[in-house]
């Protein structure tokens, strides 16, 4: 992991306006609207193929363009002698891997997030350490029901499977690298916090505010359309690829929950590698008893804001105009900025 000093000196050298950058991809969009909206240059690093996409989106557009082959290839130097803060988002994740924890440019939030997001093991020490309910991991040879198999990475979905035997997981699953978890059935909720060290709005905690600003359910491949397949005499294979979000409104009397299961992840992110900066999600399941068992933490914005580019029905609670997450990442890279605490929130 890249020392934070040399972070520190590369953002004290900077002259001038910070930019915000990010990889065209995932939720790139509302990224650099919300950029926009705050006054707040944008840069957005694209393959050649997909800049006439995102040059067509008027008000959404980056207002300058680092072209690349492959996107893990990041232009560092081109980003730094711009005064670039990167945004990292599901995409950004995935296609640099573990090179994201190396990068010479400053980077919205505590790198060291990411790097807890991808290993499931740790992952699941953050929310052991939370003191959260999560399903049970469970050893290949101990599978006697539905087991949901994940994959690392952030692949949206792809690639997982249910089997229902230890001898079904060794033909479908064989050497690959793999998390067993049991399957829950409940509804889905994954609900978009932000943690701030510097504002005086939101959910208070002992290092800062949380707020929620979104919830939303994912639609996931043939595991949301599933029913038509059987109805139509199918016995199709259950499959989760995301393929987009829909919006949703937790019932009032479970706010007080997921508030205290957002501090609880917080904090825990604070005992374990100093805190978790910006936008994160937590990807839970409510079963019919109202319990909320958490299987996933996002360290950083998920495709699901995008429901909410003006906003959501909870971010209305907090300000009096369109907030989206985008636009939150931006205002709170500014108000640092002029309070001159930046290196608390960038890495």
């Amino acid at each position: 992991m890249l020392d934070k000093g040399k972070i520190d000196r590369i953002l004290s050298e900077y002259k001038g306006d910070f930019r915000i950058a990010t990889i065209c991809s995932h939720s790139s969009l509302q990224i650099f609207r919300g950029a926009r909206e705050e006054g707040i240059k944008t840069i957005g690093i694209c393959k050649k193929e997909n800049k006439k996409l995102y040059e067509s989106f008027t008000l959404a557009k980056p207002d300058e363009f680092l072209c690349v082959d492959e996107y893990k290839d990041i232009p560092v130097s081109d980003l730094v002698s711009r005064n670039a803060i990167v945004i990292p988002h599901g995409s950004f994740v995935e296609y640099v891997g573990e090179k994201f924890d190396d990068l010479e440019v400053p980077v919205y939030g505590n790198r060291r997030s990411i790097a807890w997001e991808r290993s499931r093991d740790k992952m699941f020490e953050w929310m052991k350490k939370a003191g959260i309910k999560k399903p049970k991991v469970i050893k290949p040879e101990e599978i006697s029901g539905p087991s949901l198999v994940k994959f690392p990475g952030a692949k949206g979905g792809r690639g997982y499977l249910i089997v229902s035997s230890y001898e079904e997981f060794k033909k479908k699953v064989g050497i690959r690298k793999c998390m067993v978890q049991e399957f829950l059935i409940g509804v889905r909720a994954y609900p978009h916090f932000f943690f701030s060290p510097i504002s005086d709005i939101g959910y208070e905690t002992p290092h800062g505010r949380i707020q929620l600003l979104g919830v939303d359910k994912r639609v996931e491949s043939s595991a949301d359309e599933i029913a038509r397949a059987v109805s139509a005499g199918l016995t199709p294979q259950m499959s989760f690829t995301v393929i987009g979000n829909e919006p949703m409104v937790l019932r009032e009397s479970l706010l007080t929950d997921y508030m205290d299961i957002g501090r609880r992840v917080s904090e825990a992110s604070f005992d374990l590698f100093g805190g978790m900066i910006g936008p994160f999600c937590i990807e839970t399941i409510i079963t019919e008893d109202l319990e909320i068992y958490a299987f996933e933490i996002s360290a950083r914005i998920v495709a699901g804001t995008n429901l909410y580019s003006r906003g959501s029905p909870y971010s209305d609670y907090y300000y009096d105009e369109p907030m989206s997450t985008g636009r939150r990442i931006a205002r709170e890279l500014k108000e640092a900025s002029q309070k001159k605490r930046l290196k608390e929130i960038v890495y």
